[in-house]
């Protein structure tokens, strides 16, 4: 059986987060293919010019120019990427901020773990369902 490495987007406007997603990303296969994003304009542009869209979108909610609740909205609006899984992926942890992101039309919300072995455990499981 064959899988095919899953294609990724990361919109975070935070190098480190950046870093360490990347390195967890590498410690599950270093052949996955991630690109980053500042913040959800940026995220759009890159949506807008790619050729083939990503299996899955992580997203930061609190970013400067356009930040992940409006991005989530003009994504899930008419966008061409509008069905890519969009997981949430930020320090902001309250009920509110989850329901309004997932009513927006978020596939998962996630606080960003404190560890390095959370963060590949919990992107194992969302990048490998059936590996469980």
């Amino acid at each position: 059986m064959t899988t095919t490495l899953p294609n990724i987007l990361l919109i975070d406007d935070d190098t480190d987060d950046q870093e360490i997603f990347l390195s967890a990303l590498a410690f599950i296969d270093n052949q996955i293919r991630c690109s980053l994003a500042a913040n959800g304009q940026e995220g759009i542009d890159h949506l807008n010019v790619s050729a083939s869209l990503p299996d899955i979108i992580f997203l930061d909610l609190n970013m400067p120019v356009m930040n992940g609740m409006q991005f989530l909205q003009e994504l899930k609006g008419s966008h061409r990427a509008k069905n890519v899984p969009v997981v949430i992926y930020s320090t902001a942890s309250d009920q509110q901020t989850i329901r309004q992101a997932l009513e927006l039309g978020a596939f998962q919300f996630y606080t960003k773990p404190e560890k390095f072995s959370e963060l590949v455990s919990m992107l194992h499981s969302l990048l490998y369902p059936a590996t469980r």
